[in-house]
């Protein structure tokens, strides 16, 4: 119940995340347009790059170390301040070359990636993965909703111009900051003081650079694909890629929420030595995902085309076409979240879950110079499929000796197929009917009854976790 409970938390944020942009978006998207969106876009890819090597792997590698040390205070408060320390260390020496980079090396938009260190200042306080690690997921949950309510309402009332882009940026930049700011507090029941002597930081330097290697690859894969548009095709090209992007990825986090609320669970399993526990996690796990991401995938390709331009706007007219493109990735994602986060993270096999990375960074590299040049912001939609496919291939085949696959897909052709018949109903009423928010929330409603009908109606086994779930809600 407490996982559940923890899905629930993150699942409900993941929720306010995709509300979020419904609300901000259409306005933003208008007032900016599709260029001062690319410039944006294109300033924070690469403070992003900078950030992440700042942060080495600690995310991963403290949430994953603090699960560990769960049950003992005093091991639990030295492993937090030594991988704070170290993590303070090396986002001052990112901050300082990030800086000399901007001042020798930019000759456009200087302004706007000076603005954008405020994402390097609030990774230096980022101590989310500590709670997570606790598998305390409330307090990053509510208070990141506080702080993502405010900046909506920032953003309407300063950003009113396509001047106003510094201004969105800032307030991005400051929100960020603000909400690892609030988490601080909390700690001062969770963790107990520390002789500074006792403290060896760089002890876990090395651990947490060997997830640093994924970590960095895989933001390549996701990253580069903005990067290379904005060097090889329009602004506006860059635009309507990002949008799709978003919009695909706020959808796909509902599926990939259980990532980080698993990935301590089953570290703490491993560590207790409970093996049958840790793989009775992937199979039920994997099941879930895949029971939610095949109808996200096939219900975003039945409206996408007509939802994009009514959504952002006539400038937007493209963004539908990725969208569809680019929607496999739903289920190509949610998969290897639970092959790569919830099972070769937390039991350590960190080689293999690198190679699967590395592998789809490079092909996305090589297939996003081949697909740009040809398709421009499709070509950039079709690298990231094709690289995150091979990323899931891999990892599936890395856990072949441990884990049975056949299991894994026992059931993946009901969702499927329950998905796809959905697909039919949905694109058809879709293609029919005018766009509006009524008949959007129409659409979407019959869709899932439908799949939900077709699914008792096979006997999908996520129907029967379901009925053990609400059983023990009832007792």
């Amino acid at each position: 119940m407490k996982v559940i409970k923890n899905y629930l938390y993150n699942a409900g944020y993941q929720i306010l995340l995709m509300f979020a942009p419904l609300i901000t978006t259409p306005y933003v998207s208008r007032v900016l347009g599709a260029h001062n969106t690319g410039i944006n876009e294109y300033t924070n890819s690469w403070v992003t790059f900078f950030y992440l090597v700042g942060q080495l792997g600690i995310t991963l590698y403290g949430n994953r170390e603090i699960a560990y040390h769960r049950d003992d205070l005093y091991e639990r408060s030295k492993t937090f301040w030594e991988i704070e320390s170290l993590q303070a260390c090396t986002m001052m020496l990112t901050l300082i070359a990030y800086l000399g980079a901007v001042f020798v090396f930019s000759t456009t938009y200087k302004e706007y990636f000076l603005l954008q260190t405020l994402w390097i200042c609030a990774t230096a306080f980022d101590v989310s993965w500590f709670f997570m690690g606790l598998e305390d997921f409330r307090k990053t949950v509510v208070r990141n909703t506080l702080v993502k309510l405010i900046t909506i309402f920032m953003i309407f009332a300063f950003v009113k111009t396509a001047n106003d882009l510094w201004k969105y940026i800032l307030l991005l930049g400051v929100a960020q900051v603000g909400g690892n700011l609030t988490l601080w507090p909390y700690l001062k029941d969770a963790v107990c003081k520390v002789p500074i002597s006792q403290l060896r930081p760089f002890k876990h330097f090395y651990p947490a650079f060997l997830l640093f290697i994924p970590t960095i690859t895989t933001q390549v894969y996701l990253v580069v694909n903005r990067l290379m548009l904005g060097r090889m095709a329009a602004p506006s090209d860059l635009g309507n890629f990002t949008y799709a992007d978003r919009l695909v990825k706020l959808i796909l986090a509902l599926a990939t929420a259980t990532g980080s609320v698993m990935l301590p669970n089953v570290a703490k399993k491993f560590a207790d030595h409970d093996i049958a526990g840790v793989r009775n996690s992937l199979y039920d796990s994997f099941d879930f995902v895949s029971a939610i991401s095949f109808p996200m995938m096939f219900g975003l390709m039945a409206i996408a085309e007509k939802f994009a331009p009514w959504f952002l706007g006539d400038q937007y007219l493209n963004t539908g076409q990725i969208m569809v493109i680019e929607s496999p990735i739903i289920v190509f994602i949610a998969w290897s979240t639970v092959t790569g986060n919830q099972y070769l993270m937390p039991v350590n096999r960190i080689r293999e879950y690198t190679t699967s990375v590395t592998v789809g960074a490079i092909i996305n590299v090589i297939a996003n110079f081949f697909l740009i040049h040809l398709y421009a912001a499709n070509g950039a939609a079709m690298a990231t499929v094709i690289s995150e496919f091979c990323v899931t291939a891999y990892q599936l085949h890395a856990i072949r000796t441990t884990i049975k696959r056949r299991k894994l897909f026992s059931a993946t052709w009901k969702y499927f197929g329950s998905a796809l018949a959905m697909y039919f109903v949905v694109h058809s009423l879709n293609q029919i009917m005018n766009m509006t928010i009524v008949n959007l929330a129409a659409q979407i409603a019959i869709g899932a009854v439908i799949y939900i009908v077709v699914l008792i109606f096979i006997k999908a086994p996520v129907v029967g976790q379901a009925k053990k779930l609400l059983k023990k809600v009832d007792r």
